[in-house]
């Protein structure tokens, strides 16, 4: 069990901090959201924790295949509900991987990446496109 602890710092903005290694971040509301947007922003957290954890667990992987994928992106965007109450409408992810990687390589790690935690967490609550490139 992993645990962080999160502080209300006031104006819209809380510091999170790592437990097991006492990193810190900060979030914002958003603009949009009567927020100043100046840190990340909660639900922009999830859209990268779904961009990241794709990215780690094809990390995992290649370590294990002894494939190089340093380089690899995933670049993702956020779109939220404009009527009703305010969610996350979709998250879409555009995957690069490097150059050079065999088809059934790449096959492997889309299966991967697919298959990440943060993804299959979020499945059937929050619609997400994934684009492998």
């Amino acid at each position: 069990m992993t645990s962080m602890t999160c502080r209300y710092e006031g104006q819209l903005r809380c510091q999170a901090v790592h437990a097991p290694s006492g990193r810190d971040l900060l979030t914002d509301a958003p603009l949009d959201n009567q927020g100043r947007g100046e840190a990340f922003s909660p639900t922009d957290l999830v859209a990268t924790a779904l961009a990241t954890c794709i990215l780690t667990i094809m990390g995992i992987t290649a370590e294990r295949h002894g494939l190089a994928i340093e380089g690899s992106e995933a670049r993702v965007e956020k779109s939220m509900t404009s009527t009703g109450s305010r969610r996350i409408e979709q998250l879409t992810v555009w995957i690069t991987l490097p150059a050079g990687l065999e088809a059934s390589q790449r096959q492997l790690l889309q299966r991967a990446g697919e298959g990440c935690p943060v993804k299959r967490s979020l499945e059937g609550a929050v619609p997400m496109v994934l684009h492998w490139q």
